[in-house]
């Protein structure tokens, strides 16, 4: 996990310079935006840092995750002199993030108390890791990655607003119009996953709060449920593909298909992919038949050889 983390930052560093340095220059109003936004998300992972080191929950940025690509994308709306593309960019990622923080504050991630709410439980995990271990390397892991790096990713992915800038006062037309269609029927699909995922859980520990034996599926202690047996991580392959369909606004403002804009959508899926890695493992340990639903269940997108049978055991399909 560690070396993975590292290739994330080093990619992190080379990819949008590379990408930048690649496409059309900004003009001083897509500056004069971007330099605002970046100062507030260094002001807001300076603050996670601290407010996660002093109360020793690392979930900080899991908190704003939602919260701030809003943020940024009415920020960059309002630069643009509430161009219709932007704001109807800045919309779709509203109706995002409200459906994503429904998601994390029904599973605790909130309380009252801002600091307060429930960690990831990875982060516990990953604190017990050899090469992390202490406060002095787990409090440079914590400013690095957890805050600096997270705080830019989620920056980053949201920074094809600004390359729209460059087609303000254009009118919007249908390539608008699919992008959102889209993202908003990725936005559909990742709730359905999500809740699936939420609904099997509930019932799960349901039993296990009353003292009942796990039968059928419950059994397995992971969903495959729905969802979940055509992909092992239907809403990280959705979130993903949101995004990609959010860069497709850029596209439409400026007529290139390839601009820079599209390095924080590549970040964000070498993120998924290092995260799942990461999750898979501790379930795997967990859970006895996890490794045969890797197997048999591709873990983003793909065609499946086989699917689980309630009781846990192989079906071949016919």
């Amino acid at each position: 996990m560690v070396r993975t983390i590292i290739g994330l930052v080093g990619a992190l560093i080379a990819l949008p310079v590379v990408a930048y340095y690649y496409d059309h220059p900004l003009d001083k109003l897509q500056w004069d935006a971007l330099i605002l936004a970046v100062r507030l998300m260094l002001t807001v992972a300076l603050l996670s840092f601290l407010v996660s080191e002093v109360t020793r929950n690392y979930s900080q940025v899991d908190k704003l995750w939602s919260i701030m690509p809003v943020v940024y994308c009415w920020h960059f709306a309002r630069a643009a002199q509430w161009d219709e593309r932007l704001v109807l960019m800045a919309v779709m990622v509203t109706i995002w993030g409200l459906r994503l923080s429904f998601n994390f504050a029904r599973r605790g991630g909130y309380h009252w108390i801002p600091w307060k709410g429930e960690e990831d439980y990875r982060w516990s995990i990953l604190r017990k890791d050899p090469n992390l271990k202490g406060r002095l390397r787990w409090g440079l892991f914590n400013l690095f990655f957890i805050s600096l790096y997270q705080q830019s990713l989620i920056l980053l992915f949201t920074l094809p607003a600004v390359m729209a800038m460059e087609g303000r006062g254009t009118d919007i037309g249908f390539p608008d119009g699919f992008a959102a269609g889209i993202m908003l029927g990725l936005i559909i699909l990742e709730t359905m996953a999500d809740q699936q995922q939420y609904n099997y859980q509930e019932a799960k520990y349901r039993r296990i709060r009353k003292k009942e034996p796990l039968t059928g599926d419950l059994a397995l202690g992971f969903c495959t449920r729905g969802l979940w047996r055509i992909a092992r991580h239907p809403n990280y392959a959705a979130e993903q593909l949101i995004w990609v369909a959010f860069y497709l606004f850029s596209v439409a403002a400026t007529g290139r298909w390839l601009n820079w804009s599209l390095a924080g959508a590549v970040l964000l899926m070498l993120l998924f992919l290092g995260s799942s890695d990461f999750s898979e493992k501790i379930s795997a340990a967990k859970y006895p038949a996890y490794r045969d639903y890797q197997r048999q269940v591709p873990r983003f997108w793909g065609l499946k050889k086989r699917q689980l049978s309630f009781d846990g055991k192989e079906k071949n399909n016919p």
